[in-house]
């Protein structure tokens, strides 16, 4: 009798502990994020109008599109290619949110790779959400993963081969939407979504694409501007400005290794006309020396133990007492791809993309980057939109 009601018991928590964790796990997968559409929007297209391939599934991204109707150049700009790197997908939110584009046009996905929000690194205990403080309240994103989910993208191949370089990659990658441009058509869903987004970059004759995203500091290619050889006296420029005028960390610049495949700075610049950028910025929530893995950390970006690794000498950016929190990192890519701009208009006027409304490095960090974000409670529904 004991051991039935052990055995009973044992069932009744095993089971309670698996509805918990279905309910939250299916919380984090339908949550739908609102965006608040400039009021120069002038429209919002899907991922799959310029490609059936992602047709009918989860990466079908939002594709906002904000045309001056005065010739110029095309910028596109991606966000959310790794949702753990929340940042990436805030700085093109906040272009989404607040742009007017004076000449020229702007296109914006806030999500690439929509499947990777919908669930988190497996074993990382990583938050199912970040907030941000606005005048209005607190706004939410989905934190995510690195990858697209298996439940979406399955199987993996024993190795993935990239296609059309033939180079072999680690086996997650097919799943990853930075090793999988160009893409192709009839592939797994990261190589659809990228060869989706080549068509639209191919068919709005985009000039730059931007790429935005965060990296440990454990990593080298840190405070970087990574970019293909078309576009390297702008990134030059771009970087020597922001290092001696803006910023108190100084932006480097890389070139894309020809040989290193299915990367957007190389494979965008390569198979299209478009000049192709890709911005990293330290994040202390990816390094493997990191302490608790929580919003905290995220949102501030202050970890003692990465101070320490600091110490030692063992890391490729500064870190003190004062972290790497959520806003600078922001300002850092919304400042980067401003001054990009303003460099390629100087170099390429009859290609100018003129914005305004988009905020100051300084706005941004005296203000917070909640400052820039919309309620949409309180917005015209006409311009509210859900990635």
């Amino acid at each position: 009798m004991k051991l039935r009601t052990a055995k009973a018991a044992i069932l009744l928590i095993a089971g309670t502990c698996a509805a918990i964790a279905g309910f939250l796990f299916r919380e984090h997968r339908v949550y739908r994020e609102a965006v608040v559409a400039s009021s120069s929007i002038t429209e919002v297209k899907k991922l799959s109008d310029y490609s059936n391939a992602v047709k009918g599934t989860v990466n079908d991204a939002n594709v906002y599109i904000f045309d001056s109707g005065v010739p110029g150049g095309t910028v596109v700009l991606i966000g959310g290619t790794h949702p753990e790197e929340p940042v990436a997908n805030l700085s093109a939110q906040i272009f989404t949110e607040n742009v007017r584009t004076l000449q020229g046009k702007v296109i914006v996905i806030n999500r690439i790779n929509t499947s990777a929000s919908l669930g988190t690194r497996m074993g990382e205990a990583y938050p199912r959400f970040f907030h941000v403080k606005t005048s209005w309240g607190e706004k939410k994103w989905r934190y995510g993963d690195r990858v697209s989910t298996p439940l979406d993208s399955w199987p993996d191949p024993e190795v993935y081969i990239h296609y059309p370089s033939g180079q072999n990659l680690a086996y997650m990658d097919i799943r990853n939407v930075n090793r999988t441009w160009p893409g192709r058509p009839d592939g797994l869903l990261a190589e659809r979504t990228c060869f989706a987004a080549m068509e639209l970059i191919r068919k709005e004759k985009a000039d730059i694409v931007m790429d935005f995203h965060e990296a440990e500091l454990e990593y080298a290619v840190e405070n970087t501007i990574v970019v293909h050889e078309e576009g390297q006296s702008v990134a030059a420029m771009t970087s020597m400005m922001l290092t001696s005028q803006t910023f108190d960390v100084p932006i480097g610049m890389e070139f894309s290794p020809k040989a290193l495949h299915g990367l957007s700075h190389r494979e965008i610049g390569d198979h299209s006309d478009a000049v192709s950028y890709l911005v990293e910025v330290a994040e202390p929530m990816l390094d493997r020396i990191r302490g608790i893995t929580d919003e905290e950390l995220l949102m501030s970006g202050k970890d003692r133990f990465v101070m320490k690794a600091g110490e030692h000498k063992l890391l490729y950016s500064p870190i003190d007492e004062n972290g790497w929190p959520v806003d600078k990192r922001t300002a850092r890519h919304v400042t980067t791809l401003m001054t990009i701009l303003q460099v390629h208009n100087m170099l390429t006027p009859d290609k100018a993309v003129i914005l305004e409304g988009i905020p100051s490095y300084g706005e941004m960090m005296e203000k917070g980057v909640g400052a820039f974000f919309s309620n949409p409670d309180a917005s015209p529904s006409e311009r509210v939109f859900y990635d």
